[in-house]
């Protein structure tokens, strides 16, 4: 193999053991309903975030007893700062100048002939049959008694634009179906996902499918640079390179036309359907409910190539906070910070803070600000922040550092006994929804930018945490493993209110007893034509 100067994941995971910072866990775990409920309990349990830990599983089986030959880890990224630090090789102070400098000077990959991610490659009649391809492969069910099936969610997906052929690596979540198909979500919406736009591309030029490779594992420099919805048409792998500081080895894919990270864990290789849609979810979303079904991009799966020693790779989404949102915070914050004091050059932002608990990041952004800093400049930062990113800064709040932005209490009062309705609010229009659990004919609407009534105005789907009788499973099995004493916060479980059907019922029941594949048969039949990715789909009964 070829010489390289940054970690792959094992050395990360050994770095992490090092640090105290990653959990071995050696006795059987369902992947299907205890995995990712265990984990959850680091963030839903009261633990500080400084005590969230890395989750390697090395025994892992199904809902029906199934063993698996893969380890999973869970968290091994962002489950909190430090560990995202490790990954990046540098201090959180540093991380912005890294992220800066990485996009401003990226360095082109190598090309290597030999590569450890095609030490194992499974094609042709190998992907066929219950156990094998995909089926083989323990992915976590992510919201136990909703989802209906495993879901691949720590993904660098990798695409090329057919005009320019510039290669595009994005964090887009892919449903199990069979063995050999998958079907994957990627964001249309304004400011979405970059390999939608390339999938747009390859049906106004005709083309029936489009080359695909599904990456899990990759070396965090590489699996950092997917969820940082980087400027179009940038290549994610040159960023990478910047970020390590060494150009990344890349190979090219056995069955595809596509460039995949050398040292990557697992590929997942295969061709998009760009006529047929398939329903995809339920999924739990990390906007806080589930994601119901919709009619996504199907998969048709040519090729799985492993290291020997593979491990694979999950993230913990779903109702914030969580590893996905703390891997975003680490990098979002800076950034805001960074296009006020220096690009807009507001000198007196101090912090900005993205409010993770519950909503995402993306929805509310506490602007700290020195104390007798001009009304001007207060209001500049408050245009800046809500402008920079399309689905950032819905509520913006400006407050001195006499109050703390992570303190809920300390927030409201400051809104209580120091903003005047009448002269300190401004509502903006035109904004885009954004992320978020869009109802009917909400994805085409406008919204605004500010403050407004936060009280359920429709029948939502259920919150995405898995349901109590999960949880509670997985509580007695960390008390079991002798971890930290736990301080249950509200919610910690899902329950099945608001919009939820019989039919999404069943599905998830299945899936949680290891029997997603019927899923996948029954949402074949449901394949259409000419429909346009995320289109709502409504069971009834005849279906």
């Amino acid at each position: 193999m070829t010489k390289r100067d940054y970690p792959d994941l094992h050395e990360h995971l050994e770095v992490l053991k090092q640090k105290g910072l990653l959990l071995t866990i050696d006795r059987p775990i369902d992947k299907d309903a205890e995995l990712h409920p265990l984990v959850r309990w680091q963030f839903v349990g009261g633990i500080d975030e400084g005590e969230r830990k890395a989750f390697l599983f090395t025994n892992v089986v199904d809902g029906r007893g199934r063993k698996y030959a893969f380890p999973v880890v869970v968290g091994a990224l962002a489950a909190n700062r430090e560990i995202y630090c490790v990954g990046m090789r540098c201090t959180a102070d540093e991380v912005q100048q890294r992220w800066d400098n990485a996009i401003a000077n990226p360095l082109p990959p190598v090309t290597v002939k030999a590569a450890a991610c095609q030490e194992v490659v499974i094609e042709g009649a190998a992907l066929q049959g219950e156990g094998c391809g995909l089926d083989s492969l323990p992915i976590p069910i992510s919201t136990p008694g909703f989802d209906a099936a495993p879901t691949l969610t720590a993904t660098n997906v990798i695409t090329r634009d057919p005009d320019t052929g510039v290669q595009n690596q994005g964090t887009y979540r892919a449903a199990l179906k069979a063995p050999d198909r998958l079907v994957v979500r990627m964001a249309t919406r304004v400011g979405g996902a970059g390999g939608y736009r390339h999938y747009v591309k390859h049906q106004q030029r005709g083309d029936t499918t489009m080359p695909c490779a599904i990456v899990l594992g990759a070396p965090p420099c590489v699996a950092f640079v997917a969820p940082q919805k980087l400027p179009i048409d940038v290549d994610e792998i040159g960023v990478a390179g910047a970020l390590a500081g060494a150009p990344i080895n890349i190979v090219k894919a056995k069955t595809v036309d596509l460039m995949v990270p050398a040292e990557a864990e697992i590929v997942i290789e295969g061709y998009l359907d760009t006529v047929n849609v398939e329903p995809e979810g339920p999924f739990g979303e990390s906007h806080g409910h589930i994601a119901l079904e919709e009619f996504n991009i199907p998969m048709r799966v040519t090729a799985i190539t492993h290291r020997k020693n593979a491990i694979v790779a999950s993230y913990l989404s779903q109702v914030t906070p969580s590893e996905s949102s703390a891997m975003k915070r680490v990098a979002y914050e800076p950034m805001f910070l960074t296009h006020l004091r220096h690009t807009l050059g507001i000198r007196g932002v101090k912090r900005v803070t993205l409010h993770e608990r519950m909503t995402a990041l993306r929805r509310i952004c506490i602007i700290t600000v020195e104390k007798g800093t001009a009304r001007t400049e207060v209001w500049r930062a408050l245009y800046g922040a809500t402008s920079l990113r399309a689905d950032c800064g819905k509520i913006c709040v400006a407050v001195n550092d006499d109050i703390d932005p992570d303190n809920s209490d300390a927030l409201l009062w400051a809104i209580a006994f120091r903003m005047n309705p009448g002269s300190d609010l401004q509502v903006l229009p035109y904004r885009s929804p954004g992320h978020g659990p869009e109802r009917e004919h909400e994805a085409e609407r406008e919204d605004a930018t500010l403050l407004m009534d936060a009280t359920m105005k429709e029948d939502l789907p259920p919150l995405a945490l898995p349901r109590e009788e999960y949880m509670l499973r997985a509580k007695k099995l960390w008390e079991e493993l002798g971890l930290p004493k736990l301080r249950p916060q509200s919610p910690w479980f899902g329950s099945p209110d608001g919009d939820w059907t019989p039919h999404w019922e069943a599905a998830a029941k299945r899936a949680v007893e290891g029997r997603y594949l019927e899923n996948g048969s029954i949402s074949k039949k449901l394949q259409r034509k000419g429909m346009k990715p995320e289109t709502k789909y409504r069971p009834d009964e005849k279906d």
